[in-house]
């Protein structure tokens, strides 16, 4: 199963950068078995003043499925992905993003 909040279009091609948040654990939640959870940039155009706008989106692989999720979008700069991984790993923003994730896995 695999459920998604954005237009496929969008994420229909490999990533310009992704990084891993949390693998190999085997955390449960929920009833669920969280086994990756990643954060992914795709750069979708380029702007010569703001530079890129980029579609950041989360990817929580579970044991019943996976989960790609909007986390933000718009023209954030040169390090957008590394901003938004450590705002997310300094706040506990995981635990509420995986939450969001297994609610969007238990509407399919």
């Amino acid at each position: 199963m695999r459920a998604s909040d954005i237009d496929r279009g969008r994420i229909s091609r490999p990533p310009e950068k992704a990084k891993v948040l949390l693998a190999g654990g085997a955390q449960k939640n929920q009833g669920f078995v969280i086994n990756k959870v990643e954060m992914r940039q795709y750069v979708e155009r380029k702007d010569d003043q703001l530079g890129d706008y980029s579609l950041l989106t989360v990817v929580v692989e579970t044991d019943r499925g996976t989960a790609e999720m909007k986390y933000d979008e718009g023209f954030r700069g040169q390090d957008a992905l590394e901003s938004a991984v450590t705002m997310l790993t300094q706040y506990f923003g995981l635990a509420s993003l995986i939450n969001r994730a297994l609610i969007e896995l238990q509407r399919q």
